[in-house]
């Protein structure tokens, strides 16, 4: 079983950055396909990018040309560095394997101020 700890996420200024953190434990974490999710205050969670085991990422429109998702495998991490950050990225961050998800970790709250 993955269990999945988020870190990294505070309040920050518009256009601002935060870099996110998801260290993965199991062997799932290192052949899956890995994501960041956020959920804003009332909404669904959706999807925000993802990173293929071999480097291939997936950004969705909305935060595409300022967010980063990358990964370290030897350490079982997933990073989000987020860039030019808008109040509407305000929310909490989740990652998990893209297919097939585990169980939810915490996730980390990203409060982004205008």
């Amino acid at each position: 079983q993955v269990h999945l700890v988020e870190s990294g996420g505070g309040l920050v200024l518009a256009g601002g950055s935060l870099t996110l953190s998801c260290v993965g434990s199991g062997t799932v974490f290192s052949y899956n396909t890995m994501a960041w999710y956020r959920q804003a205050p009332e909404k669904q969670r959706e999807l925000v990018a993802h990173v293929h085991h071999h480097g291939d990422t997936f950004y969705a429109d909305s935060v595409k040309g300022r967010f980063i998702i990358s990964r370290d495998n030897d350490k079982n991490t997933v990073y989000l560095q987020m860039n030019s950050l808008r109040p509407e990225d305000t929310g909490v961050y989740y990652c998990n394997a893209l297919y097939a998800p585990g169980p939810w970790g915490q996730g980390t709250g990203v409060t982004v101020l205008s």
